[in-house]
């Protein structure tokens, strides 16, 4: 055998010795080494005559390797004694394994290096593999003359050059590192980190019916909400030795009920590592999740993954699936085929993988701890989104725990109600139409367009200054100024802001739409932040941030790859009161972190006075004690459907460089839900 090899490395095999009457052949297996790889044997015919030269046999070969016909020709092994076409056809497919299907190109390489009974090619093989990448190396083939017609030597070298019998080519992904989404400084947000997998081994299992209570008890405690309806029937009809998986833990979540869980009788662990964001909550909706392959992922892109791989869903990772995966590598490897043969796999080639590029966000990581603390004891589906107000960009993100998994945050489109308040003062100031000192009523109602409009607790303050009804969220005192803005005035001092722009963050984000060309009952309504006029929480923020800078600035999320600023936006997230993005063409988009857009100077400074004056004497007053600075802000109740009951509560204002909006899906007045939030946030981000 070691005679066998030195001569593979030379290239060719060695000659047999010529026939004497008592000898039979002697053509060793150190004959010749075909390096060929295995290909599947696809269609085509060969014709051998006895006049054919080496090359055109050699030809023919290589043909019907890629053919799958070889019956015409001659075949002999390396000691001489002649070989059936069809055995050399079941081994060469044999021998191919898992490339059978994808026969390589195979070429012949110069002329034959020949002897009177002999004649040696080098070939050239190039084979296409799963995923698209090739693997091309070179191998020999080896001719005997044999009476008239030339034979092919064969033996499993010629498939290539290291294999052997009772093998067969195989191959293996490596799979790629993945790449990091990144916060502002460059440090990964998701990291690996351990899990436990709990789960029940049916033949283990006492009494399903006392396990799942048990076990819906100890989750319960570690904060954890798992659905355990449909797990005896998984038990029923999994095998006894079975891993029926129950629910995958943070290491930390487990042990907090590792002593209730462990002694219940079926159940089972295993331990691994995932790639996760510091807790459950963090930013769930925004960075997405990365979890194991599933049907569906493989189903919707033949051939991209492969059984054990980890995918991107959600967020930015599924957004960004492709940058993050990086190209898996291969391995291609021999393998015994025979039965009871060893099942290590010997590499012949391998091809690297391509790590995964980043994703950069420009979150800071205390900001949204800061954010998820703030929410963290709601029960209703919630978002709080801060920016920067020197450039815009999103320092947090949170979507409450109730809907963690739905980015609220960035998509949901509804009714602003009186935070819209801030835009429609921007626009009087703007016009003239009022100074923070004009006198201007707030009965309890008025009548606009044959409609009538009240205040929340039907109040009423009289005639006071603008300041006033602004600090105490007048509806009736903005309804009766609607006619000064005229038909497209708010939508004029919204696309001021940002809203109804078009801009990306690089995730599915929505700017809203305001009202316009509406009749007079319309324009009452839009001017509080009713009627047709919907935003989004990071829509909000953007536009606080840019009255507290003085001039507009598109927010920034993805900082790197920058996003396509020529992106749609996003239908709305299923909110109550949501309506759909606008069918007729957005204004030309806006790229985020572009030049800033200054706003009149005057109207500003009178915005900003109005604004702290609802957190000194208005109706967020619960901010005044909040440490840290002073805070600016307007509150929000919107009515989304026909009760007037069912209200929307909102928040949005800034301190310092940090602006922020705060959503409460019905949650009533604002008061109550989101101003203690936004306080929660301002207490717990102020250092």
């Amino acid at each position: 055998m070691g005679h066998q090899q030195g001569a593979r490395r030379r290239g060719f095999l060695r000659r047999p010795a010529h026939r004497t009457s008592d000898r039979k052949p002697t053509w060793g297996a150190g004959r010749r080494s075909a390096a060929v790889t295995a290909a599947a044997l696809a269609a085509g015919v060969l014709a051998a005559c006895g006049s054919d030269g080496p090359r055109e046999t050699a030809q023919a070969f290589l043909d019907g390797w890629r053919g799958g016909r070889l019956d015409s020709l001659a075949f002999v092994r390396p000691d001489g004694s002649k070989l059936a076409a069809a055995e050399v056809a079941a081994q060469l497919a044999a021998l191919s394994g898992e490339l059978r299907t994808t026969p390589p190109n195979l070429k012949l390489r110069g002329g034959p290096k020949t002897a009177e009974k002999a004649a040696d090619f080098a070939v050239d093989v190039d084979w296409g593999l799963p995923g698209g990448a090739r693997w091309r190396y070179g191998t020999a083939l080896a001719l005997n003359r044999v009476g008239e017609e030339w034979a092919v030597v064969w033996q499993s070298a010629v498939v290539h050059p290291d294999l052997v019998d009772g093998e067969a080519l195989g191959t293996e992904r490596v799979p790629a590192p993945r790449g990091p989404v990144q916060d502002a400084a460059g440090r990964p947000l998701i990291t690996d980190r351990p899990v436990v997998v709990v789960g029940v081994q049916p033949g283990r299992v006492a009494d399903v019916k006392k396990l799942v209570p048990a076990l819906a008890a100890a989750f319960k405690l570690a904060g954890v909400t798992v659905d355990l309806a449909g797990l005896p029937a998984q038990v029923a009809k999994a095998d006894k030795d079975a891993f029926v998986e129950v629910v995958t833990l943070r290491q930390p979540d487990y042990n907090k009920i590792r002593n209730r869980i462990q002694p219940l009788a079926g159940t089972v662990f295993r331990e691994e590592h995932r790639q996760l964001a510091p807790s459950r909550t963090f930013a769930r909706a925004v960075l997405g999740t990365v979890d194991p392959v599933q049907r569906d992922d493989m189903a919707g892109r033949p051939g991209a993954y492969a059984l054990g791989d980890q995918v991107g869903h959600g967020g930015l990772q599924g957004r960004y699936e492709d940058r993050l995966r990086g190209t898996a590598g291969q391995r291609i490897v021999a393998r015994s085929s025979a039965p009871g043969g060893s099942a290590q796999a010997r590499e012949l080639h391998r091809i690297e993988p391509v790590a995964g590029q980043p994703v950069k966000s420009s979150l800071e990581p205390a900001v949204q701890a800061a954010a998820e603390l703030a929410l963290a004891g709601t029960t209703r589906r919630a978002a709080l989104v801060a920016v920067r107000v020197r450039d815009g960009a999103v320092l947090a993100a949170a979507n409450a725990p109730a809907g963690a998994a739905v980015n609220l945050a960035f998509t949901a489109q509804v009714p602003p109600g009186s935070t819209f308040k801030m835009v429609s003062a921007l626009a009087l100031l703007d016009r003239g139409a009022v100074t923070p000192a004009t006198p201007v009523a707030c009965p309890k109602t008025v009548a606009a367009g044959g409609r009538t409009f009240k205040n929340a607790n039907n109040f009423a303050l009289g005639t006071v200054p603008f300041r006033v009804d602004f600090a105490q969220s007048c509806n009736t005192a903005f309804a009766s100024l609607a006619p000064r803005l005229g038909p497209g005035g708010l939508a004029e001092a919204g696309a001021s802001l940002g809203i109804g722009q078009r801009w990306d963050v690089g995730l599915d984000a929505a700017s809203g739409t305001v009202s316009r060309d509406g009749d007079p009952a319309e324009q009452a309504a839009a001017a509080f932040g009713q009627g047709r006029t919907v935003v989004s929480p990071l829509a909000m923020a953007a536009a606080t941030a840019a009255v507290a800078r003085g001039s507009w600035r598109p927010p920034s999320f993805v900082l790197d790859p920058l996003p396509d600023a020529a992106a749609p936006q996003t239908p709305s997230a299923g909110v109550p009161g949501a309506t759909a993005a606008p069918t007729t063409a957005p204004p030309a988009p806006v790229p985020s972190g572009g030049p800033a857009a200054p706003l009149r100077a005057a109207s500003v400074q009178a915005l900003h006075a109005m604004m702290r004056e609802v957190v000194t004497d208005g109706t967020a007053a619960a901010l005044r004690g909040v440490p840290g600075g002073p805070v600016y802000g307007k509150t929000g109740t919107a009515e989304f459907d026909n009760n007037p009951a069912h209200t929307h509560a909102w928040f949005v204002g800034w301190r310092g460089d940090v602006a922020i909006a705060v959503f409460v899906e019905n949650g009533g007045g604002s008061g109550a839900t989101a101003v203690p939030l936004a306080g929660r946030f301002l207490t717990a981000v102020r250092g």
